[in-house]
């Protein structure tokens, strides 16, 4: 068990870089200058690889959770309230992983109305999203 969960942990930190790091690029993308046709094809270029990538650490990420969680019975039964909150943000990371797919489809289209600062914001969701699951797993405060 202590093998699955160090490289669910892994696999967790190494898509939630992806996460922290896609945005980033919509922010490099929204202040492009329309001219700098070289300079946006390489930043779709590096955030299509990366939202591949980044897709392809979570599956492992996931199907690894789901292990610990009911095949060794890790956050149930009673006293483990803790994990519905932890099983509600990891829909939330599915969610923001899906919708940073759907922005990059607009970036890519160039049919995205979004600023630079709404990137800086919205780049700043996984952060929480990872501090609260953390503070969940190891503090178990429900």
């Amino acid at each position: 068990m202590l093998w699955i969960k160090s490289l669910h942990i892994v696999f967790v930190a190494s898509w939630f870089a992806g996460l922290f790091y896609l945005p980033r690029l919509f922010v490099n993308l929204a202040q492009v200058s329309p001219d700098s046709v070289a300079e946006r094809d390489r930043l779709l270029l590096m955030a299509r690889k990366l939202l591949r990538f980044t897709t392809l650490l979570a599956v492992p990420a996931l199907v690894l959770g789901l292990v610990l969680w009911l095949g060794y019975g890790i956050g149930r039964g009673p006293g483990n309230g803790w994990m519905h909150g932890k099983l509600l943000v990891v829909l939330l990371a599915v969610g923001y992983h899906h919708s940073c797919a759907s922005l990059l489809r607009k970036l890519v289209a160039g049919t995205s109305k979004r600023s630079h600062t709404w990137f800086r914001w919205y780049n700043e969701v996984p952060v929480v999203l990872l501090l609260v699951a953390v503070i969940l797993v190891v503090v178990k405060p429900f």
